[in-house]
């Protein structure tokens, strides 16, 4: 028959595979034949890897001696320092605290209590919990810990925690780390100091310790925190499928990033943003930071 004969000419991939495929194939090749693909090839079997679109930009347009295209030269490289855990990180309407147990944890417990419900602990991989003297115990561990390496949020107005945060899944050989454990209790949320907080530790991993890349991750349900990693400049990267059993299920990740060449307009962008003069006598801001980071491009 001709048309197996023009699959057969398509190459061996698509001889071998339309055999196994059976007969009902032979019509979907005519009907990718009349849609203008005269010489089909193995991307439009199905479940086979899209090839890359042309649209796409490369990575890097560096060849090697045998001319591929490899990643962007980085002859001054070198692995970054751990980041140190023995001091604040002072800001505007906040500090980031090493976090300590028999300082923090009391305070924490109280700003967690000021939710009607549980539900801020639903997408945690710990919490809610029970009593102050739980949460004490787990104040303990997490300030132990060397990774991550977690903060407690520190209001200026009011001298108490009201939040914590971490970094962690520390990579210094690659210039790698994360944020995490973003847990803000009802007295932090949609405040300058939530983002403060967010840009504190941003600043110290990029400005301060000279990391490449700064990560955030978060089960792939959990519509707040993609929607807070967008506000806050990160790139959406896609989702790592059944990556994670917590709390009995299982969880897809979805990952997101900054990169060192997009810091310093986020870094103006942020600063803007938590300038005094764009709030109003009210608290309320002038310009959004979406708005800002607009107009703040990324370097090139």
């Amino acid at each position: 028959m001709a048309l197996r004969a023009g699959l057969a000419a398509t190459g061996p991939g698509w001889s071998s595979w339309a055999r196994g495929a059976g007969w009902h194939y032979e019509i979907y090749m005519m009907w990718l034949f009349f849609q203008g693909h005269e010489k089909p090839t193995l991307a439009h079997a199905p479940g086979a890897c899209p090839a890359s679109s042309s649209k796409e930009t490369p990575m890097s347009s560096t060849l090697n001696p045998y001319q591929q295209p490899i990643g962007a030269p980085l002859p001054d490289w070198s692995a970054r320092a751990r980041p140190p855990h023995n001091a604040a990180i002072e800001g505007r309407y906040c500090r980031l605290e090493p976090l300590d147990a028999q300082r923090h944890a009391a305070d924490l417990y109280a700003a967690y209590s000021q939710a009607e419900d549980g539900r801020d602990w639903t997408y945690m991989s710990v919490g809610p919990f029970a009593d102050a003297a739980s949460y004490r115990t787990y104040a303990e561990q997490a300030a132990a810990s060397s990774d991550p390496l977690h903060y407690a949020v520190i209001e200026r107005k009011t001298g108490n925690a009201v939040g914590t945060l971490s970094l962690m899944r520390i990579d210094p050989a690659n210039g790698v780390i994360e944020v995490g454990f973003v847990a803000f209790s009802p007295l932090l949320k949609r405040t300058p100091v939530s983002t403060e907080a967010q840009y504190l530790l941003m600043k110290h991993a990029f400005d301060a310790l000279g990391y490449r890349r700064y990560e955030w991750k978060c089960d792939s349900l959990n519509g707040p925190s993609r929607q807070a990693a967008a506000r806050l400049g990160f790139q959406f990267e896609g989702i790592f499928r059944q990556a994670i059993v917590y709390k009995g299920r299982s969880r897809d990740t979805a990952w997101f990033s900054i990169i060192d060449s997009e810091w310093p307009g986020l870094r103006s962008a942020f600063e803007k943003w938590l300038a005094p003069e764009n709030f109003d006598g009210q608290g309320q801001q002038r310009t959004s930071l979406t708005a800002l980071r607009k107009v703040e491009p990324a370097t090139t």
